[in-house]
């Protein structure tokens, strides 16, 4: 696989040119965005053969020692390239956010002042090995009139080169240009230390991946960050849960997609129905290593390869495997207590029968996302009717939770006078 070289030089040449590019975007209508992206979901379509096999060469490069939640990452299927397409199509349908007025008022003087919507101008995407975070990042931050910088890791870089190359075709076609998008496959990491100190050409940056990927660019970057950290994710299995539901939560927030940010880390159980949940979520788990408490061991069948004690690393580990913590707690008292000591502010979710204490646990939780009788796995921009996002914000600034299209805009000011002056 060959890569494109840069220099400081032309690196700044594309930066300049996705600035102007900006400014075009900005009078672009809506119509013209939403073309773009239909032809990108045709196109898609009709290049799968082409992404399937440059996908099929990143796999096979894989080190032997590449997981299999990370081979899930950054695997591609024909279903999930069709996805990838529906998810374009769905934003193209959604209301467009740009130019919209969130308030306006007339001053005793006369001034009529309103507040808009309007992009936030050129935004860096930076993510690891999942391939189609490239399209949804795209989708969104063009729909949002953004230009969009792309760097995937090194280990999608010859899929993401295909996406970016289909991506640029569909806005040559549609008329908008394909300088509103740089997608870089190079994987020279000096690249990303140079953008992130390009704070006069470029206004966010999002950083999607594991914990070194966001703490790098938290250090490094001069431009403004949205973070998308680890998704350390608890479900809460009160005593008055039905366990039926709540084997059925538990199944599908930790074993439908072990290797997303929104999957189930740590299991906590009341103590009442610890003796009948426990060993049955075992069965029905058997691929599932667990790493439980002491009173966790005790109600789970002993099974060298698959049941160990936790440790105290356990309770603050992102698997983003086939394993899951488990601990036994003596009331909602305690699991809020375990939640704010070890989340990390994603997702979190309480099984149970009681109103109240459901509503105590979603008040008194501090995170993006928090649910009652529902999977954490819901934490999705595509699933929440935004049609995809750049990640899942766990900071309070600007945004929080799925980064969709209004998150990708920024309120400001625009007043219309009759020759007002300030005394």
């Amino acid at each position: 696989m060959t890569t494109t070289a840069f220099t400081p030089d032309t690196m700044l040449q594309q930066l300049s040119a996705l600035r102007h590019a900006a400014r075009r975007l900005r009078a672009t209508t809506s119509e013209a965005r939403n073309t773009t992206l239909q032809m990108a979901a045709d196109l898609l379509e009709q290049r799968v053969d082409d992404i399937l096999a440059a996908n099929h060469d990143d796999i096979a490069a894989l080190p032997g020692s590449a997981d299999s939640a990370f081979r899930d990452r950054l695997l591609l299927t024909p279903a999930r390239v069709s996805h990838m397409a529906v998810s374009l199509r769905q934003v193209a349908a959604l209301p467009d956010p740009v130019g919209e007025v969130v308030d306006r008022q007339t001053l005793a003087n006369g001034l009529a002042v309103r507040r808009v919507r309007s992009p936030l101008g050129v935004i860096l995407m930076i993510f690891e090995s999942r391939p189609n975070v490239a399209v949804e990042a795209f989708s969104l931050g063009f729909k949002a009139g953004n230009t969009m910088i792309l760097r995937g890791g090194k280990e999608s870089a010859r899929t993401t080169a295909v996406l970016y190359a289909v991506l640029g075709e569909a806005l040559t076609a549609a008329g908008v240009g394909a300088d509103c998008l740089w997608g870089i496959a190079n994987p020279d990491r000096g690249i990303v230390e140079f953008l992130l100190g390009q704070k006069r050409w470029i206004d966010v940056v999002v950083p999607r991946g594991g914990d070194a990927l966001i703490d790098y660019v938290s250090r490094t970057s001069s431009i403004p960050v949205i973070k998308n950290d680890r998704g350390m994710c608890h479900v809460y299995v009160h005593h008055d849960a039905d366990l039926a539901m709540a084997e059925a939560i538990v199944l599908n927030a930790k074993t439908q997609r072990p290797g997303v940010c929104n999957a189930m880390e740590t299991l906590l159980v009341h103590q009442q129905v610890a003796s009948a949940l426990l060993p049955a979520l075992q069965v029905r788990m058997p691929q599932v290593q667990w790493q439980g408490c002491e009173r966790s061991l005790a109600l789970l069948t002993p099974d060298a390869a698959r049941v160990s004690a936790a440790t105290t690393a356990s309770w603050d580990t992102e698997h983003l495997s086939l394993v899951l913590n488990s601990r036994v707690v003596d009331s909602l008292d305690d699991a809020i207590a375990h939640i704010e000591m070890h989340g990390s502010r994603h997702s979190e979710s309480i099984i149970t029968a009681s109103a109240e204490a459901a509503h105590r646990f979603q008040q008194e939780i501090d995170a993006a996302a928090v649910y009652w009788n529902a999977s954490t796995r819901f934490t999705d921009g595509f699933e929440l009717g935004l049609g995809g996002e750049l990640g899942i914000s766990t900071q309070k600034l600007h945004v929080r939770g799925p980064v969709g299209l209004r998150e990708l805009t920024s309120v400001r000011w625009l007043m219309d006078g009759t020759g007002q002056t300030r005394g």
